[in-house]
Parts: C-alpha cells; structure tokens; sequence
C-alpha cells in the first residue's frame, strides 16, 4: 500500500515540477478516462426525468408473414399502460439519413425479417410494458422466407422496391487477357455483429411547442433528427438530439427501431419516455455485417505477377437497403486488394432477403473482400511453389498506381514497407512441451488436444479501407473555438465515441493557442452539423475545422501585437503558453495578450469532392485511403481443429502519429475486432431465425482470447490533402486481421479454409 501511495502522489506532484505534455503528438489522456474507469460516466442508460414511463417494443417472432390483424386493446386496458402506438399513429415516413429510407417504423402489412418492431407501449413500470407489449395480439399469415441471397434474384418481390438494391460492373482493362497461372475459390463470410459494450438506451421529452427532445448515444445526431423529424410529421427544429455519453461505437448505435417508437410515445402521452434495451431486443434491432458470398479467378504470370481478376461478390442487405450500397461500393473497388491488377472484372450485386437487416460496420465491403483476395494470393503463392510474403511483395501497388476504378492512388501507399516491416520481424518463440506451458496451446489449461496435434502457421494479410464518405458524398464539419480568461472551448458537434476525437480537439487548441485549459462542449442539434462518427471523419473533417478556427483565433491575438511591434504574425509563435517573436524583442503571455478579451471563431472542413462510379464502375469516389499489414502466427491442434492466435504483428500507414497512446490502443482494438470475425464471431440465422440472441450463443472474442499484438511499424508519410496529415488508423486492422489469421490456419494445415468464421471442421487435417 505504501508503495501505491508514493507512486500516486508523485504521478500528481509531476505537473508542478514541469509542464505537463501537451498538444499534438503526445499521449494526452482522455477526459473522460476517470469517469469511466470510476462508473461515474452518464451513458444513456443512466438517464432519469420526472414522471418518468417506461417503453417496450412488441417484435415479430416471424422473418417472413403477412400481417392480417393487430389488437391492441388487451394492452390499452392493462392497468398502468399509458399508450399503445403501431404503424396507424406513425404521420410520416423516415428520410434518408445514412442510407435508403426503406425501412418503416412499425410493419404494417408485411413482415419482413425477425425481430421487426410492430408496435410500442409506454407504462409506469418496465415490467408492466413488456407485458403489454406482449399483450397485444397480432394474427399472422406465415410465408416462406427467402434467406439466401443467391434465391432473391428470382424470388417475388420483398419489398416494393424490388429485391435488387444495387448492381456494380466495374470494368477495367482487356477483358480478354489470360494469365499463365490461374487459381479460382469460392468464399463465404458471416454475419457479425457489432455487439456494443453498453446497453442501447434513450430517453424522450416532449417539449411544450409539440416538438420532442431525444437523448441517445447517436453517431449521427443531424442524421438521427432528419429522420425522426419526417418520422413523427415535425420541422427539424421541432426535433432535437441530444447526445449522451457513447459506450464505444463500432457501427452504428441508436438504430431507427429504438429511437423512433421512443419518440412516438414521448408525443402521443405527453411524458418523458425511456427505452433501456435488452441485449437480445439489441440483437434483435440493430444491424449488422453483411454476410457476403465471392466468387474469384485470379490470373498471374509465370512470375507470379497479376495479370486479370475477375470476381462475383453478392452481399446479403437483409430485409432491408440501409447502406448496402456504400458497402457494396467498397467491395467492388477494393475487390483486387493494395495489388496492381492491369486487368478487373468485377460484378457486385446487394440484395435484400428475410435475413435481419444489414448495414454500417467498421471496414463494411471491404474486410469481406480481403478475407476473399488473400486467400487467392495464398492459392496463387502455392501454386508457384513461391513464398506468401514474396507473391504478395511482386505486386503491392504504390503511390501513382491506378486502382481498379481508375483512379490514380495520390495519398501515401507505402505498401511494400508495411509488408516487408512484419515479414522481417521476429517470431514468437514456440511453446515448449511442458505442463506449466499447456495454457499455451490451442484449447487452454486441460484441453483435450495433444501438444503432438499441434501445428504452427504463419500468414499475411494486406488490407485497405477508404477513409471519410464516397461516391459524391459531400462530407464537412463545422466548429467554433472560443477563448476567454484562459480558458479555451470548442463546439463541434463530431460524436466522441471511443475514437478520441474529443482529446485531438484539446490538442489541437492546445498547440494552436498554447492553452492549457481546453474544454469541449456536449453534442446536440443545435450545434451546426458535423456529420456521422465513422471511417475516421472526425479526425479529418472535424479536427479540420477545429484547427481552422483555432489558427483563425489565433491571428485574432497575434495581430494586435504585430501591428504594435510593425512585424507580421508569421514572425510570432506561441510556445507553452508565450508569445515570443522571432528576434526576442516581444515576449508575452497568452493571458496578458488577451487583456480579458474574449476571442472567437467559426471555421468549416471540406475535403475535395468525389463522384459517384458510373456504369463501368469508373470514376473518383474516394477522398483517401489507408493500408495496414498484418503477420499472424497461429498454433491449431490438427485433430481437434481448435486455433489459437499467438502473435499479430501489426505495420500500418498512419500518415502522422496525433496521440501514440490512443493510436495504438485503436489499432489493438481493431485487430480484436477482427479476430473475433475470423474464430468466433457468427450470428446464425436459420431460415431467418436468430438463434441465441445473446452473449452466450454469439461469441464474443475474451481477454484471453486476444494475442500478443505488435505494432512492429508506423509509417509516418504525410498526406498532404488531409489536416495534419493524419489517416484513420481503426478501420484498416479490422478488414486485415481475419485475412492474415486465415493465412495462417492455411498454412498450419494445408486446407483451403474459405470462410468466416473458421469453423474446427475447416482446420482439421486427416490421415496424419
């Protein structure tokens, strides 16, 4: 205790003895790390007002029925219930907010996937809620689900606008070019969901000019107002967001069927209402990762050099369209991998089935078609009898290089360094055939499995992911930096969640302004628009915003002094909080300069414009890209077809390193990610049916699950067109990692392992 003790009072005496890091470059803590570590954060769930009713959401047991009748007058009468809505009180119709509004607050005739919300129900007391939700009575006409994707292109109509949502043919270069060595496979990935750590949770407020106030962990709350606005018959003004705290987003939170028959009920009793979910309604509700289907030949030289790939990718949207169509986007052009490949032909198809519904997670298209692409390169690797690491090093694209959609790769690419970082890095040690080392093998402490049965394989996974919105998707942030009594604060409006955008912002007021004291002001509506919290938006367009206004406050205080001292502001700089010019004749404080002046700015980011791929899947529709190599090292127990992930070193394109701490734990946090889509991570829908909702059936990846993971690697080449010249770094290890630890299942066993998750059946090698 007395050694604890010491080392807390010094860690709080440093500040005083020196100045604390500060800025960008360093690993500033998180602001709210306390609160959270403590429990004392406000997450959704957490929220209480006055008069407080409780809601529940009546959920169709069915994937596909025709509804005949709904009754809801057992319900009405329960004592304590206060309403009962279904689609008849709905006034209006969702508008698009992150993909296609097609997706109805409550059915109405039809039910088209399991789980879909039928009706809602506001009471006194959550038990009586869900009662009445179960008391209502709907009479249903059972059809056939239509569960495989392959089945919906000539199925009957699943919805009014048809089952195909979207069709991409990207066509690039002479469709007639053969290769010496040709390698074909079919894949399969599954669905994976994106599970969030806390419950879904929202309150809703009625407020006195007939509008509504909801208060949701929401990644989107412009987006998230726009729709419920249109949902409920309202302006936008009469609609607001406000955002509490977000228990980590790694898709998107606060989906539709929680938020608006919350708000509905807000409206229609005239009390706050609150929706706290359970984690199979959350199941139930949200969406997940498309589970895709791809066919690939790949064409190469006798060198192992590509010379055409022709794939079929078939991503399965469920029920409904949501962003299937920025997924499948994403799919068609990376479809050929960070590889130059003169030679596509690609065909991508989303569709929609009774499946649950699709949309919105970390790496969406593009981690399908890197498991599918890496494992043509292994195929194609043993055919030539070449090394994995080396097939792959013959055809990495670089900087200038044209991707199949022909555009020309401008950002920084140095694919070839990555990749070469991870090969040449050490190896794990192998476990020694000892009883206090059995832990180590596939299967842990008193495992069934034999150290004889194990085998160690090494792989490689290259991966990248486009970086903000695309296709034409007009992506800007807007914020405000103010600054008085030597207090900094800054009103954005980008969602904190997880990603650490709120501890970049204090950065960079902190190196801008050379203020300590930063504050970052909560999230809601009222503020301008900053756009949806995902593909590293926020640190490029927000963070750009935030240091525009920041430099633009900054020449409101350096000009006064300037003019006085007849230089210009570039011949002053602001260090720990001094203003100093460049031949020492000024030297003052921050704090003295402003004289009690209170100094402000508003400044927006938009990065240059894309356009949507036309007919031939051509076109520039990406802002930025980012690229990540991985090195897995498994141990599998042949016999028993148990893997267990030993070593993931990690090379990834960073472009600059804003905050080492947070950088590196988003990337262990991605790589985990992917691990769990690569072993365990599987929501299985028989006949459209999810089966164990919960966190028992759908295999969360545990602590101990998680390797030893290396970043051996950063690569710190500015992109010149991003602020900062920083790229998203979280998205990247995700799309990689499953790739590369298949890559290593494959070569522990020698099968061909095709999909994901690795089921034990795929890594047992008989007649040994």
């Amino acid at each position: 205790m007395s050694n604890e003790a010491a080392t807390v009072q010094t860690a709080e005496a440093a500040p005083e003895e020196e100045a604390a890091p500060r800025g960008l470059g360093v690993s500033l803590p998180a602001a709210d790390a306390r609160a959270k570590t403590e429990g004392t954060f406000p997450y959704a769930a957490d929220l209480w007002a006055e008069g407080l009713l409780w809601a529940a959401v009546l959920r169709s047991p069915h994937p596909h029925a025709r509804i005949t009748s709904i009754d809801t007058t057992h319900a009405r009468e329960m004592p304590g219930v206060r309403a009962v809505v279904t689609h008849e009180d709905v006034p209006g119709t969702p508008v698009p907010g992150r993909g296609k509004a097609d997706r109805p607050v409550f059915a109405s005739e039809v039910v088209r996937h399991h789980g879909e919300p039928l009706a809602a129900v506001a009471a006194d007391h959550p038990d009586t809620a869900r009662m009445a939700a179960a008391a209502v009575i709907v009479e249903y006409e059972v059809l056939d689900p239509v569960t495989d994707p392959e089945q919906a292109f000539e199925a009957e109509p699943l919805h009014p606008d048809g089952n195909l949502i979207r069709h991409i043919p990207l066509r690039h270069g002479d469709a007639e070019a053969v290769g010496e060595v040709v390698v074909e496979g079919l894949y399969r990935i599954g669905r994976q969901d994106p599970a969030p750590i806390g419950a879904e949770a929202g309150l809703a407020v009625p407020r006195p000019d007939g509008g509504v106030e909801l208060y949701l962990a929401s990644t989107d709350p412009h987006g998230d107002r726009d729709t419920a606005a249109a949902a409920f018959g309202l302006q936008q003004d009469q609609v607001k967001i406000v955002v509490t705290g977000v228990p980590g987003a790694t898709a998107d939170r606060e989906d539709q069927s929680f938020q608006l028959p919350l708000g509905l009920l807000a409206l229609k009793t005239g009390c706050p209402v609150k929706l706290a979910a359970t984690r199979e309604e959350s199941f139930l509700g949200h969406t997940h990762r498309h589970p895709t289907l791809l066919r690939y030949r790949h064409h190469a030289d006798a060198e192992g050099k590509l010379v055409k790939v022709e794939a079929q990718i078939l991503l399965d949207a469920g029920a409904y369209a949501g962003t299937s169509s920025d997924a499948l986007a994403a799919a068609v052009a990376f479809a050929c991998g960070p590889y130059v490949v003169p030679n596509a032909f690609i065909e991508g198809w989303a569709v929609r089935t009774n499946n649950p519904p699709s949309g919105h997670v970390r790496g969406e298209g593009a981690m399908q078609v890197c498991a599918a692409y890496e494992a043509q390169m292994d195929k194609l690797a043993k055919k030539l009898g070449l090394d994995p690491a080396e097939v792959r090093l013959r055809n990495v694209m670089a900087t200038g290089d044209v991707l199949p959609t022909g555009q020309t790769v401008t950002c920084p690419a140095p694919v070839a360094e990555l990749l070469e970082a991870v090969r040449d890095f050490p190896l794990p040690p192998l476990p020694k055939d000892t009883p206090e080392d059995e832990w180590l093998l596939p299967g842990g402490p008193e495992g069934a499995g034999e150290p004889a049965a194990v085998r160690r394989g090494v792989g490689y996974g290259l991966g990248m992911v486009h970086m903000l919105g695309a296709e034409g998707a007009d992506e800007v942030s807007t914020a405000t930096v103010r600054v008085q009594n030597g207090v900094a604060t800054v009103l954005c409006a980008a969602v904190e969640t997880g990603q650490g955008f709120s501890t970049l912002a204090r950065q960079i007021v902190q190196e801008t302004l050379g203020i300590d004291e930063v504050h970052v002001v909560p999230v809601d509506t009222d503020q301008p628009p900053a756009g949806a919290g995902c593909r590293g938006r926020h640190t490029w367009v927000s963070g750009g915003a935030v240091e525009r206004a920041a430099k633009m406050v900054r020449t409101q205080l350096l000009q006064p002094l300037a003019h006085k001292f007849g230089m210009s502001t570039e011949l002053l700089q602001i260090t720990d909080g001094k203003i100093t010019s460049y031949d020492g004749v000024l030297s003052t404080t921050v704090t003295e300069a402003m004289d009690g002046k209170e100094l402000w700015a508003t400044a927006q980011c938009r990065p240059h414009p894309t356009e949507p791929l036309d007919d031939a899947g051509q076109g520039d529709a990406f802002v930025g890209i980012s690229f990540c190599a991985i090195r897995a090292v498994v141990d599998v127990d042949i016999e028993l077809g148990s893997v267990r992930v030993v070593e993931l070193a990690v090379a990834q394109d960073v472009g600059r390193v804003l905050n080492p701490a947070q950088l590196a734990a988003r990337i262990e946090a991605g790589v985990t990610q992917g691990l769990g889509a690569a072993l365990t991570e599987n929501l299985r829908t028989p006949r459209g049916l999810i089966r164990h909702p919960d966190l028992t059936g759908y295999a969360l990846p545990t602590a101990l699950d998680a390797p030893d993971i290396r970043i051996v690697k950063l690569v710190e080449e500015r992109d010149v067109v991003a602020p900062f010249g920083a790229k998203a770094v979280s998205a990247v290890p995700v799309v990689t990692s499953p790739a590369a630890i298949a890559s290593a299942v494959r070569a522990a066993t020698g099968r061909p392992v095709n999909r994901l998750p690795i089921r034990p059946q795929a890594a047992v090698v008989t007649g040994n």
